[in-house]
């Protein structure tokens, strides 16, 4: 899927909220700078929007691990794995122990073995045209048949 300006990013994550429901994974690949926080920024904002909430600031937990956002009945935890070097030091911050009543989006899901079964996997790649963007997106476990590049 090309992503050739933010609203095409916006369009993205609007149609994946409508989708996720408390308890979903959603796991963001990419290089630094190609548009995984941008798009929880607009997954988290439009869910905010639809909730009549005053948009969050959402940024990137590089320093923090992880942010928490709470959105009318739903809780969001958003990840980012960048700094943590092995899964020993993931497996430590109970991602998946925690309540399953959460939405959790990671960035950097890469060191996380075994995958959790049921989640959506996004892939952010530059494009070869300037400040283009690619995503592709792929569903395991319940989500396996959702055809997510018609979203």
């Amino acid at each position: 899927m090309k992503l050739k300006s933010l609203q095409d990013t916006k369009s993205l994550s609007e149609n994946i909220s409508r989708l996720v429901k408390s308890g979903d994974i959603i796991f963001l690949y990419g290089e630094i700078g190609v548009g995984k926080t941008t798009f929880v920024r607009l997954f988290i904002n439009n869910l905010e929007t639809n909730n009549k909430i005053k948009n969050s600031e959402v940024l990137s937990p590089t320093f923090n691990i992880v942010y928490n956002y709470e959105v009318g009945n739903a809780k969001i935890l958003h990840y980012d794995l960048f700094r943590l070097k092995n899964y020993k030091d993931i497996s430590q911050l109970g991602m998946f122990e925690t309540s399953n009543d959460h939405i959790k989006i990671v960035e950097w899901p890469e060191l996380i073995e075994p995958k959790p079964k049921d989640r959506i996997d996004i892939m952010f790649r530059y494009s070869k045209l300037k400040n283009f963007r690619e995503a592709e997106i792929f569903g395991f476990g319940k989500w396996k048949d959702l055809k997510f590049n018609e979203v």
